[in-house]
């Protein structure tokens, strides 16, 4: 009895032949495994403490397809089901088999040289699987990115969907390739040098295909999300529902190999327990990496300007390595665009930006008007490398009204300005896919749901999340249930032969490449970071001091020149780069992306909508 209750939740292929089986299901008195072939068999599960049920079973290989019945009903799928071949109705599959792994060398770089590439696998590629992202690996990995982060891939109703309705956590999305799919890629991606980070959902499940109710008190009634049930973290039955999705975050980084988490808003799960949920399941995920003698990276989103999201435990913090900086992301947006409706309704003003490079967080405590309320507070002691920022995201792109991209609204200075402001940065920056070369595609909010019902509700929820952005949200929003609402965000790299997406992408290139070379761009404190604005003139500096000396960058957000006297310094600047020169502009050559250059400089002419990196002559990295 007691090997059984050792055992993994769902079924697992044994060594030596056949399978383990176990679940959670508190409420039932008799729960029987139904194996599903020619020969159906019944297996009653032995019942084990605190509402467990499990067994071993002779003659089952990786594949068999099974469900549970409990107390006699209808038969379920495997709520820790690890592969759903047939959909998320369907039933569940065994999975877990030996995998021909080849990067048992590798391990992944520190997060201070991470520079984070996110990606949806179902429109990264025509083709929308984990195979089909292989091929693109090597590019990536010569542009400078050092970390995929995969949007989620847990098993979601249909073929089409962002994963954030995924309803089988344990499960990888059949289309995409399933399990051994994602295996591949994350072997190649290693081979490539590229660490994998995979966004989980942790906050709630989809609405179709979503069983766990059946099973037990996954849900409480006392917390609500925006996008469904709250789940059960600190109410009865909680401490199984905790480790259940323990159990799922050790999967990734165990079975999988996964580098890291990236955890889905965080400030949507509700836990008023004296030993937080996020704390345990970023000290067991890290547990579980360590025991292949590897590390693993737990990076949260979170709206809630709260710095006990990255403080360890020891100052009552949840411990943390990362989180992804809206502050950032919302004052620069502002200032690119001019956008003030719905949250940037906050920003606007260039001290904005240089609060977010001098302390992380913009509101620290002041009064939010897109909130009413006060709002924030000053993160301390904090390393640059745990902000995440970004010109885009998946949220920041497809959470506008028709997905639409900067590429496709912004002139061609004010993405390359937008580009260095991000990747010469003292931060951990990244780029939502097609970033890099000017993708115009949007990227808007697409599913595949069946049940006619719940799609009416997505496209009335969709009209109304957005009524205040537009006129008619009705006209404005794409069908997210329509297949060519999804095909619209599928990437399109022919436009890197275009002179425009062939000079973002050179110049993303040479700035990823001064990022690697130039170590003062990476100082390991913010201590190290300098901030001047001049909102007169729309020039922000920031300078940065490092083992490899001083770096200076410029930032313009004007319409006319402005020229610069530099700080004193012995022996003087020199300019590595200039988003403003000839080269770096649609007709420009690009093709030799030396240093702008090479006679130190006082003072420097900056176009318009513009940035400038410096660095010491003398102390050149």
């Amino acid at each position: 009895m007691s090997q059984l209750a050792d055992l993994p939740l769902g079924a697992r292929p044994l060594p030596g032949g056949g399978a383990s089986f176990r679940v959670w299901a508190p409420h039932a008195e008799r729960v029987e495994l139904v194996l599903l072939s020619d020969d159906a068999r019944h297996v009653p599960l032995a019942p084990l403490p605190r509402g467990y049920h499990a067994a071993v079973v002779d003659g089952v290989a990786e594949g068999a397809r099974y469900r549970f019945r409990l107390d006699g009903g209808d038969p379920l799928p495997d709520p820790a089901s690890r592969w759903q071949p047939e959909g998320v109705h369907g039933p569940s599959a065994v999975a877990g088999g030996a995998f021909a792994w080849t990067d048992d060398a590798w391990r992944p770089p520190p997060l201070r040289d991470w520079v984070l590439y996110e990606l949806h696998v179902g429109a990264f590629t025509p083709e929308g699987t984990f195979d089909a992202v292989v091929p693109q690996l090597p590019a990536l990995a010569e542009l400078g990115i050092r970390a995929l982060e995969l949007m989620p891939v847990a098993a979601f109703p249909g073929t089409r969907n962002w994963g954030y309705d995924g309803v089988h956590p344990f499960a990888v999305q059949e289309s995409y390739g399933g399990p051994r799919g994602l295996k591949r890629l994350v072997d190649a991606a290693h081979r490539h040098g590229l660490a994998v980070v995979l966004d989980v959902v942790y906050n709630h499940l989809g609405p179709e295909g979503n069983y766990l109710a059946s099973y037990g008190p996954y849900f409480t009634h006392v917390y609500h999300t925006p996008w469904g049930k709250a789940l059960n973290f600190d109410e009865r039955g909680s401490d199984q529902v905790r480790a259940y999705f323990v159990e799922n975050a050790c999967q990734w980084v165990g079975e999988y190999h996964i580098d890291g988490l990236r955890v889905d808003a965080v400030h949507a799960i509700l836990d008023r327990s004296a030993r937080p949920f996020l704390r345990e399941l970023a000290a067991r995920a890290r547990a579980r990496a360590a025991a292949d003698g590897r590390p693993a990276v737990i990076i949260a989103e979170s709206d809630l300007g709260d710095p006990r999201v990255l403080y360890g435990p020891e100052r009552g913090g949840l411990g943390m390595d990362g989180q992804w900086l809206d502050d950032f992301h919302h004052a620069l947006h502002a200032l690119l665009t001019g956008e003030t409706a719905g949250y940037y309704a906050d920003f606007g003003a260039l001290a904005q930006l240089g609060e977010a490079y001098r302390r992380g967080y913009v509101y620290t405590g002041q009064y939010s008007r897109y909130r009413d309320r006060s709002h924030g507070a000053a993160p301390q002691g904090m390393p640059p490398r745990a902000f995440v920022v970004y010109t885009q995201n998946h949220d920041q792109v497809g959470n506008r009204p028709a997905g639409d991209r900067l590429a496709a609204t912004l002139p061609h200075a004010r993405l390359r300005l937008a580009a260095a402001t991000v990747l010469l940065s003292p931060f951990t920056p990244l780029l939502f896919m097609g970033e890099e070369y000017g993708e115009t595609n949007p990227f808007p909010y697409f599913v595949s749901h069946t049940e006619p019902a719940l799609v009416e509700a997505v496209r009335r929820g969709r009209r109304a999340e957005f009524a205040g952005f537009h006129d008619d949200p009705a006209a404005a929003v794409p069908d997210p249930q329509a297949e060519s609402t999804f095909r619209s965000a599928v990437l399109d790299r022919n436009r890197t032969g275009q002179p425009a997406h062939a000079a973002l992408l050179a110049l993303h290139r040479t700035l990823l490449r001064l990022r690697r070379e130039v170590a003062a761009l990476r100082p390991a404190t913010m201590e190290d970071i300098r901030v001047e604005v001049d909102e007169a003139r729309g020039v922000l500096t920031v300078r940065t001091a490092g083992a490899g000396g001083s770096a200076l960058l410029l930032l313009h957000f004007g319409a006319g020149n402005e020229r610069v006297a530099l700080p004193e310094a012995a022996g003087g600047w020199r300019v590595l780069l200039d988003t403003g020169a000839p080269r770096w502009r649609p007709d420009g050559d690009f093709e030799h992306p030396e240093s702008e250059r090479r006679e130190p400089v006082e003072t420097i002419e900056l176009a318009p909508w513009s940035a400038a990196a410096l660095v010491l002559e003398e102390q050149e990295a």
